[in-house]
């Protein structure tokens, strides 16, 4: 599995321009799976996903979790993270 996570203070996600998602404070996740990857390996994504400290505490550290500060989680299908482009200019 590939993740790009990234901080936000709000994102959501529009399909042919209905949204299909929204979220206030907390993570917005890119995310590929690939063949070989198991619920195994998703679990253990997430579980480091939502432990992350990337939040900052009153001291201005990075101390703080997803779940300690009470953030949401936006996870976005993005299958180009498998993309090979060695040949051509298509991700295959």
């Amino acid at each position: 599995m590939r993740a790009v996570v990234q901080r936000v203070s709000e994102a959501r996600v529009a399909v042919d321009g209905a949204l299909v998602g929204t979220i206030g404070h907390g993570l917005c996740v890119l995310l590929g799976v690939g063949h070989a990857d198991t619920e195994r390996d998703a679990d253990a994504l997430c579980r480091k996903i939502v432990g992350l400290r990337i939040f900052e505490d009153e001291a201005g550290r990075f101390a703080r979790s997803l779940d300690e500060v009470g953030g949401a989680l936006l996870v976005v299908s993005q299958f180009t993270l498998y993309g090979d482009c060695r040949k051509g200019r298509r991700p295959s």
